[in-house]
């Protein structure tokens, strides 16, 4: 009978070497490919825009509902701070010169204003002193009434006009 004998030196070495150089190379760069596919379909700044702009949508509603029942509740009259055949778009905020409405439609109407997101730090406006909505107001000849968001943001490579108008 005739004993085989095993080098065992070559087996170690052989199962102890990892990975090349080349191998790790060809896994990472197939790992950013995928990240950058991922990236480009979920696009984080659009996503963050498109809910801004919902937002905006929601809150010119609320307004626009808000100076409705004001006007149901006083026979057609508006609330002070609008008037008809307004010449252009007026802030919603306090001030002379301004669709000051604040005091008018809030808290009978509203609980709270809502703000532009590009104004707001997150809170309603919840006192009439002092606040910026970020939104305009205008009313045409005909007694219609538009409240307007023009702070909208660029979503893939288009910027929305959000108006409601009543």
């Amino acid at each position: 009978m005739k004993l085989i004998t095993v080098n065992t030196k070559n087996i170690i070495k052989k199962s102890e070497r990892g990975f090349t150089l080349i191998e790790l190379l060809v896994v990472i760069g197939i790992l950013a490919i995928l990240m950058g596919i991922v990236l480009i379909a979920i696009n984080p700044a659009a996503q963050f825009a498109q809910a801004n702009n919902t937002s905006r949508t929601n809150s010119v509603s609320q307004i626009l509902n808000a100076i409705g029942q004001y006007e149901a509740d006083n026979h057609g009259q508006l609330p002070a701070g609008l008037t008809v055949n307004m010449a252009a778009p007026l802030e919603i905020q306090n001030g002379a010169a301004n669709a000051d409405i604040c005091a008018a439609i809030m808290p009978a109407y509203i609980a709270s204003l809502p703000e532009d997101p590009a104004v707001a730090n997150g809170a309603n406006i919840t006192s009439c002193t002092t606040y910026d909505t970020g939104f305009k107001a205008q009313v045409d000849a005909n007694g219609r009434v538009t409240i307007s968001a023009p702070k909208a943001e660029s979503v893939r490579g288009t910027t929305p006009t959000i108006q409601v108008q009543r």
